[in-house]
C-alpha cells in the first residue's frame, strides 16, 4: 500500500495540472497562439535548461560501472529500433508510426527515475548514471524515428516525404541542431570535468528549468480536441501496453540474468517501464508528428503507472531482488 500511495503522489498532480491545461483552453484562456508559443519556449528554452542543469550536477566518477552503462545504451537502442519496427509492421495508419513508436519508448526516466530510488534507498544510486546513458539517446533516436517516420500537417494529411539521403541529411541537421541535444552536450563537459556553475548563473537557468515540465502539461491538456483526441484513445492504449508492461517484461529479466540487483534495477526499470515522457509531446509536435496520439498515450500511461510501477516494484521486491 505505501508503494502504491508514492506512485499515486508521482502520477496524480501531474493529470491534474494536464486537466487544468484542459479547462482553462475550454474557458479561452490558452488559445491557440499561446499554445504554439508555448510550446516553442518550452522545446527551445526551458527544456535544454533542465537537461543541461540534470547533467552538469552529475558525479559521473562515483559509482562508475560499465556493464550498468553498456546495458542501458543496448536497451535503449533495441527497445527504440524494436518499437519502430513493430510499429512499421502493425500499424494500418502509418500516419502514427513515429508518434506510437516514440511514445511507446520514450521514458520519463529523469523526472521519476531519481525520486523512485531515493524513495526506496535513500539515495539517487545508479540513476545519474542510467539518465546520462539513456536520455540523450532518447532524444537522438527520437529524432531520428520521427525524420524518417511519414509526417503531417496542422489538419493530420500526409507530407511528401524526402528521399533517402535528403531525409539522412535531415536527420543529421535536426540531430545537431535538437536544442534537447544541446542542452544535454553543453552539460556533458561540466559533468565529465567536475565544473561547478557559478551559483547566480546556476540559479537563473535553474528558475527557467523548473518551468519546461508544468507548462508542458498545461499545453497537453489544452492539445485536447474533443472527436480528434477519441481517435487516438485505442493506438494510446496499445501505446501504453507496450511502455508499462511488454518493454519491462522483456528488459527486466535480461537485466536480472545479468546480475543487476538493488537500485540498478530499479534504475533500469524506470528506464523501460515509466510513462511516456511529458517532452514527447513537445517533440512530436515540434517535428509534424501525431501530436494526439502523443498526448493522449502520455495520459494514459501516467495515470495506469501509479499501478503497473507498484506491481514491478512489488514483484522485484517479493523475489528478494531489491
Amino acid at each position: 500500500m505505501e508503494n502504491f500511495v508514492f506512485a499515486l503522489n508521482s502520477t496524480v498532480p501531474v493529470f491534474l495540472v494536464i486537466l487544468l491545461g484542459w479547462f482553462l483552453r475550454r474557458i479561452g484562456m490558452l488559445d491557440e497562439g499561446f499554445q504554439k508559443t508555448a510550446n516553442a519556449y518550452v522545446f527551445k528554452c526551458a527544456l535544454p535548461a533542465n537537461l543541461f542543469l540534470s547533467i552538469s550536477g552529475m558525479n559521473l566518477y562515483g559509482e562508475f560501472d560499465l556493464l550498468f552503462c553498456l546495458f542501458c545504451i543496448a536497451a535503449t537502442t533495441v527497445m527504440f529500433f524494436g518499437v519502430w519496427a513493430g510499429a512499421w509492421l502493425l500499424l494500418r495508419d502509418k500516419r502514427l508510426v513515429g508518434a506510437f513508436a516514440q511514445a511507446s519508448a520514450r521514458a520519463n526516466a529523469a523526472m521519476l527515475g531519481v525520486a523512485f530510488v531515493v524513495a526506496i534507498y535513500g539515495s539517487a544510486g545508479m540513476v545519474p548514471m542510467m539518465i546520462m546513458c539513456s536520455v540523450p539517446l532518447f532524444n537522438v533516436l527520437s529524432v531520428l524515428i520521427l525524420t524518417f517516420s511519414p509526417q503531417v500537417d496542422e489538419a493530420g494529411a500526409l507530407l511528401p516525404r524526402q528521399g533517402g539521403t535528403a531525409a539522412l541529411r535531415s536527420a543529421c541537421r535536426r540531430i545537431l541542431k535538437n536544442p534537447l541535444i544541446l542542452g544535454i552536450a553543453a552539460g556533458i563537459p561540466f559533468a565529465l570535468l567536475g565544473l561547478q556553475i557559478p551559483q547566480m548563473l546556476r540559479g537563473a537557468v535553474k528558475y527557467v528549468g523548473d518551468t519546461a515540465t508544468p507548462v508542458a502539461l498545461l499545453m497537453i491538456g489544452a492539445s485536447f480536441t474533443g472527436s480528434e483526441a477519441m481517435t487516438r484513445w485505442k493506438s494510446a492504449a496499445w501505446a501504453s501496453f507496450v511502455k508499462l508492461l511488454l518493454l519491462p517484461a522483456i528488459f527486466i529479466p535480461a537485466a536480472v540474468w545479468l546480475g543487476f540487483r538493488e537500485s540498478e534495477l530499479v534504475a533500469i526499470l524506470i528506464m523501460v517501464g515509466s510513462p511516456t515522457a511529458v517532452t514527447s509531446f513537445v517533440m512530436a509536435k515540434s517535428m509534424r508528428a501525431d501530436s494526439a496520439l502523443t498526448s493522449n498515450t502520455i495520459v494514459l500511461s501516467t495515470i495506469l503507472s501509479a499501478g503497473t510501477i507498484t506491481f514491478w516494484l512489488y514483484l522485484l521486491r517479493s523475489l528478494g531482488l531489491i
